[in-house]
């Protein structure tokens, strides 16, 4: 299952987040509950009209419009903002504005800096760099279970995401177990003494 982002008439404002499964009927139902119309038909960003489901990927930006309504002049122009990455053969679809604006003086933003792309290849880890864009979408640092933090925080490092290598020092800091830092029994410590070979300087001091 996956999802989609969807926006009325063509407007850039008050998107929807819709999971996508089943068939386009489906898709068309949620669209037409969570945008509160009835009767609608579903365009790619750039104008193409969906009828099929398969033709929709993960994060895809599209347009929900009313069926008494025409696609809007300039749909072609719709969300200039909006771009894709392949990192590492995994697509992600976000805004320039996402990627820029958090840490305009980041690598990152350098590598965005000709506002009119809209297609980047990254060749990264496409785990590490996930965290790292949901982290600049929404300011909050979350990793899935099995995803190395170290990991993340090297990509954010090449990446000279500064705010979030903070936040990632002290995730991996608080990862790591505490040190055990408590004496040892008089037992615990006969037992070690007995382990040590005869010519350690340690033996020797009690023999």
């Amino acid at each position: 299952m996956g999802r989609v982002t969807l926006f009325l008439n063509g407007s850039p404002k008050n998107g929807k987040v819709v999971a996508v499964y089943g068939t386009l009927f489906d898709l068309l139902s949620v669209a037409s509950s969570k945008l509160g119309i009835k009767d609608t038909s579903v365009y790619k960003e750039k104008g193409g009209l969906i009828d099929d489901i398969a033709l929709i990927r993960d994060d895809d930006p599209l347009i929900d419009l009313q069926t008494d309504s025409k696609p809007p002049e300039g749909l072609l122009g719709f969300h200039t903002d909006w771009l894709t990455l392949n990192v590492g053969g995994r697509y992600f679809t976000t805004t320039w504005s996402t990627l820029v604006n958090k840490e305009p003086d980041s690598m990152l933003a350098h590598m965005l800096k000709d506002r009119g792309r809209s297609f980047l290849i990254i060749y990264r880890s496409p785990e590490y760099f996930e965290p790292i864009l949901n982290y600049l979408h929404h300011g909050q640092l979350i990793v899935n279970d099995g995803i190395n933090l170290l990991g993340v925080l090297e990509a954010a490092r090449l990446f000279g995401i500064d705010s979030l290598i903070e936040h990632l020092e002290m995730a991996i800091k608080n990862s790591q177990p505490p040190e055990d830092h408590s004496p040892i029994s008089q037992k615990e410590f006969v037992r070690f003494l007995v382990a040590t070979p005869t010519k350690s300087e340690l033996k020797q001091i009690f023999y």
